[in-house]
């Protein structure tokens, strides 16, 4: 090979690391908070840049750092489904889900598994984001962590949910 070649070569694998680090990153979910949606055992891409450019909408699927006190998967990393946006009022009742007062339809819950299920009203903090796992019944999410960090979020999935 000759030296533009190699140069060639060597140009495209840095743009590929870069992309890898600071775009897209496969990750591997772990959990099954949020089945039927993402499977465990799912390989899933991690829109990295997302969060600094795109913002948040509710029905996204992001994946964050979860706190240091409670169960982690994803080598430290939790995946949730963002329900509700800073200023908003997010509350579940007989496991209805909430936001604004009105009844939030989630076609991905299988309402049989969260019957009974009650939470108050909260209003999600500024740069605040409340977030719900898909499978009610095993899920650690915002019911027991609270609104997360805005900050905290590591990218968004792309491609499922």
């Amino acid at each position: 090979m000759n030296r533009r070649t190699l140069a060639g070569a060597g140009a495209c694998l840095g743009v590929l690391l870069a992309a890898r680090l600071w775009v897209l990153e496969p990750v591997m979910v772990s959990s099954d908070s949020m089945e039927p949606t993402v499977k465990a055992g799912s390989l899933v891409w991690l829109n990295k840049a997302a969060p600094r450019f795109g913002g948040f909408h509710t029905g996204q699927l992001v994946m964050f750092s979860g706190p240091d006190d409670d169960q982690v998967f994803n080598d430290g990393m939790l995946l949730k489904r963002v329900v509700a946006l800073e200023g908003q009022e997010v509350s579940m009742r007989d496991g209805v889900l909430f936001v604004d007062g009105a009844p939030v339809t989630e076609r991905f819950v299988d309402q049989r598994t969260i019957d009974g299920v009650f939470f108050g009203t909260l209003t999600v903090p500024a740069d605040h984001l409340f977030v719900l796992g898909d499978n009610r019944e095993t899920s650690i999410d915002s019911r027991h962590i609270g609104a997360i960090p805005a900050s905290d979020v590591l990218g968004t999935v792309v491609g499922a949910g």
